[in-house]
């Protein structure tokens, strides 16, 4: 006859989950699945196996090494005024991308597909999470700038477009990221521009930068 001791709070959780937490799961499962179904370069024995190697110049092409080194270069080599103040401030862009999401990493940590093989082109320790994709965030903080500081023509800009896609799409058929890694490092690079824009750097407000060069 003893009334029976109440459930953990974490017990009733799981037996009376709430709709958001059902949603959530029931998205994260379809966020597992559809990146494992997409994942079809993940491995030379995948479906699209034979575009690996192609699959993987794409990801050099948007790794933060090959930008950092290209601009600087640029930066160092450029004898216009205007030019080093917008090479100047794709470094800092660039700076500032790497940090991020290097800390959005190391607070979510969340682990990459267990599908991915891990031969990627020069790692660091949170590369080791996937959430956010650093080179979906690159492509599309780089496409912006690119967008906005220079002069092309038509198809060249839609050039720059494809290339931040794909390079976003790639991630996927790799195995490197799931899909929702994907989007968010699309959408956390678009808005990053922004924070770029607003601080951006000039004479007048870095002067000790621009007296470097």
């Amino acid at each position: 006859g003893s009334a029976a001791a109440p459930l953990p709070e974490e017990d009733c959780m799981k037996l009376n989950p709430s709709f958001l937490g059902i949603a959530l799961s029931s998205l994260l499962a379809i966020d597992l699945w559809a990146s494992k179904r997409l994942g079809v370069c993940a491995g030379e024995g995948s479906a699209w196996g034979s575009a690996r190697p192609l699959m993987k110049v794409i990801e050099v092409s948007g790794h933060g090494i090959p930008w950092l080194l290209g601009t600087f270069y640029g930066l160092c080599q450029s004898d216009s005024s205007a030019a080093r103040e917008v090479l100047l401030n794709l470094l800092f862009a660039l700076v500032l991308d790497l940090v991020l999401v290097a800390v959005v990493k190391g607070i979510v940590k969340r682990r990459r597909p267990t599908h991915n093989k891990m031969d990627m082109f020069v790692t660091i320790s949170v590369d080791k999470y996937s959430f956010p994709s650093g080179h979906a965030t690159r492509a599309a903080l780089v496409c912006r700038f690119v967008l906005h500081h220079l002069v092309l023509a038509v198809p060249l800009r839609v050039l720059v477009v494809l290339w931040a896609l794909i390079v976003g799409v790639s991630r996927v058929m790799l195995g490197r990221h799931n899909v929702t890694d994907v989007l968010f490092g699309l959408l956390l690079g678009y808005a990053l521009y922004s924070v770029v824009e607003y601080c951006w750097l000039s004479p007048l407000s870095a002067p000790a930068l621009f007296a470097l060069w």
